[in-house]
């Protein structure tokens, strides 16, 4: 069987753009849910200092793909609200 091909140049060009952006999209994805991911890595740790330093630098990174249209901007915001919330709740170390 063949693969669905382009068939005008403009077609190609936005079939390309797709494929491009897509990367580009799944990569700063990633960056998200590995910033949220540490973050709860140190609050299951029971860790407050190290809790907070995560969160502060995972709040611009979700931010910055709320602005983007990454991620909509209530779950960002809600993201940031639990994850602060959780921090907050732990016990100082």
């Amino acid at each position: 069987m063949r693969a669905l091909m382009a068939n005008t140049k403009s077609a190609e060009k936005r079939a390309h753009q797709a494929t491009v952006r897509r990367a580009h999209n799944v990569a700063q994805r990633s960056k998200v849910r590995s910033a949220v991911r540490k973050v709860v890595a140190a609050i299951e740790s029971g860790n407050k200092a190290e809790a907070t330093a995560a969160l502060n630098k995972a709040s611009p990174i979700i931010d910055a793909m709320a602005r983007k249209g990454l991620l909509h901007r209530n779950k960002a915001a809600r993201h940031k609200s639990r994850l602060a919330r959780q921090a907050k709740a732990l016990a100082g170390n």
